[in-house]
């Protein structure tokens, strides 16, 4: 009886053996960066000071991941990385014969898959498409078909195998770049809806691959933003997340808002959706354990949180591998242009008149020869100080790499197109103490709003013409165009040469379709000039020419009625900006 015993003890062990050796968990990290602009060291060279963040800080963290997960741990970024600081305009445009500096700094952190972004669109075929190239993870981008073929410019998705798990992952861009680029940037290319695009592909991807995992990577905002004629959304993540079925977790961006939520398929599976923002102050992350009962997966397990990056320690290794390229942008942004005899800041323009816009509009305005200049400050809060100006200072005259263009518009399409950037910038006062300015507080953490309800970089004021802004009319009847500045009389339904960047000509804002009311298609046969250079460049050629430069708020518009409009701005003054 004993020996029967003993047998069926030893004979249990092994059957528990026997399932204990069926079943196993794999647990998995994914990290996610996204909307980098460049922010890849740990030093503004537009500012000349140290920057929090950055991919520098972020290397370390990830750094102690991959300690602990080693290769079962996927690194992904999800574009707009092309743009935003000096050492990605020099590697583009500077320097291009040299590999990219992106794509350096993708490789060395050893990313296992990248998407586009709207502005790695906006630097133009030569560039991307020989970044691209040089990036060694795959390039994703499902919804980016080439015309000529019909097939996706790059490649629609990755499979990643990683301790037994096949994981896909698909990418995706918002579609609405005709919105706000020119074709020729984006020449032979075709931006498919997102939810349709996404409901084909992963229908291919389960029936082809017989994936354990499907992730998104999306560049395209949470919901919301603008929505082309047909329908075409610019942010469709969530639609994307309720409206196709198979997604276990969506890593995006493009909003520069922070997301961490969880949504339901159409079937009411758990969808995570992770948003890091952007600048790399915090990078996306889900932790995923997943169970399989032989070769079977039984259970999933996936939980998401934003890890803030900016008190990590720099990667000095990083940085010393860079410190010969690190060494040579610093020269370049450091080069001496002229001289500027006033200090001029962006808060100024928010509140009337300010030399920091109108410097950028008379400029405009001499280049072109045009008769009416559109300009909005393109960054939220910067100075310019009295004294030398350098390279690096041109960046914060104007931050991004738009073309010059010149546009044919009656004059009531220009009275239509401010009358709907003053309706978003300002609020309707119906007493002194209301609020001149569109505030909002829940956008402070947006860094491109920072209080206000809409983007600033959609507020454009004019040079050319005076006028007045009576903040007590309705929406669509604030400005009042009194004259020509030169004098001569405003003809409404005269047809007038006007200067802008190449994101507001090319329908960038909705400025100048909605506002103006030029349908987008009409757009090309308005164009009489376009610029084969960036706007920036030709700023920086006509400081050099004046050599010393005397901004000046040219005082050609203003706020009415003053009584109230001026104790009324410095009231929101202190309240965006503290005191200066």
């Amino acid at each position: 009886m004993k020996k029967l015993i003993a047998l069926c003890i030893a004979l249990t062990g092994l059957c528990a053996t026997r399932t204990m050796s069926q079943t196993r968990t794999v647990e998995l990290k994914v990290i996610e960066t996204s909307d980098v602009h460049g922010h890849f060291f740990p030093y503004d060279f537009i500012e000349g000071r140290e920057l929090r963040g950055t991919l520098a800080r972020a290397s370390t963290y990830i750094k102690r991941q991959r300690r602990h997960y080693g290769d079962r741990l996927l690194l992904l970024d999800n574009g707009d990385i092309l743009q935003g600081q000096p050492c990605t305009y020099w590697s583009n445009y500077v320097m291009p014969e040299d590999m990219n500096l992106a794509a350096s700094v993708v490789n060395y952190l050893g990313y296992d898959a990248e998407t586009f972004g709207n502005h790695d669109v906006e630097t133009g075929h030569k560039v991307y498409d020989k970044w691209i190239r040089e990036v060694r993870c795959p390039m994703l981008g499902a919804n980016i078909v080439d015309t000529s073929s019909e097939l996706p410019y790059v490649r629609p998705y990755a499979l990643i195998e990683r301790d037994g798990v096949r994981i896909a992952i698909l990418g995706m861009l918002t579609p609405t770049i005709p919105c706000w680029l020119n074709e020729s940037l984006w020449q032979g290319l075709e931006f498919q809806e997102m939810v349709s695009c996404a409901k084909r592909w992963v229908k291919y991807i389960q029936q082809v691959e017989h994936p354990d995992l499907i992730l998104g990577l999306f560049h395209s905002g949470l919901n919301g933003g603008i929505t082309m004629e047909n329908g075409i959304e610019e942010d469709a993540t969530e639609r994307v997340a309720q409206e196709v079925e198979g997604f276990d977790a969506i890593f995006f961006g493009h909003d520069h808002m922070v997301h961490n939520v969880t949504l339901k398929s159409p079937g009411g599976r758990d969808v995570l959706c992770l948003d890091p923002s952007c600048y790399v102050l915090n990078v996306a992350e889900a932790t995923i354990r997943l169970t399989f009962e032989g070769d079977r997966l039984v259970g999933k397990d996936i939980r998401g949180e934003i890890v803030d990056v900016r008190q990590e320690e720099v990667d000095e290794q990083m940085v010393a591998h860079f410190q010969p390229t690190i060494d040579r942008i610093k020269e370049y942004v450091g080069l001496r242009i002229g001289h500027f005899a006033t200090t001029v800041g962006t808060r100024d323009c928010y509140f009337g008149p300010s030399a920091f816009t109108d410097f950028v509009h008379e400029l405009q305005l001499r280049i072109s020869g045009a008769d009416i200049s559109f300009n909005a400050p393109l960054s939220f809060d910067s100075k310019i100080e009295k004294g030398p100006v350098t390279v690096a200072a041109m960046f914060k005259l104007y931050r991004f790499e738009n073309q010059l263009y010149v546009m044919k518009m009656t004059g009531r399409e220009i009275r239509g197109h401010l009358e709907l950037s003053y309706d978003r910038w300002v609020n309707t006062m119906t007493g002194p103490d209301d609020h001149l300015l569109l505030l909002n507080d829940e956008s402070r953490g947006d860094q491109q709003r920072m209080g206000f309800r809409n983007y600033t970089f959609n507020f454009d004021s004019a040079s050319g013409i005076d006028y007045e802004v009576d903040v007590t009319k309705p929406d669509g009847e604030k400005v009042r165009i009194l004259r020509m500045s030169n004098g001569e009389p405003f003809d409404e339904n005269k047809m007038y040469r006007v200067v802008m960047n190449s994101y507001r000509a090319n329908g960038g804002g909705d400025l100048i379709i909605r506002g103006g009311g030029i349908p987008k298609d009409s757009l090309p046969g308005r164009t009489v000039y376009q610029s084969e250079l960036d706007l920036r460049h030709y700023l920086m050629e006509e400081i050099e020419r004046q050599g010393t430069v005397h901004p000046k708020a040219a005082k050609n518009w203003k706020f009415v009625p003053e009584k109230w409009t001026k104790a009324a701005a410095k009231r929101d003054r202190l309240l965006v900006f503290g005191k200066d």
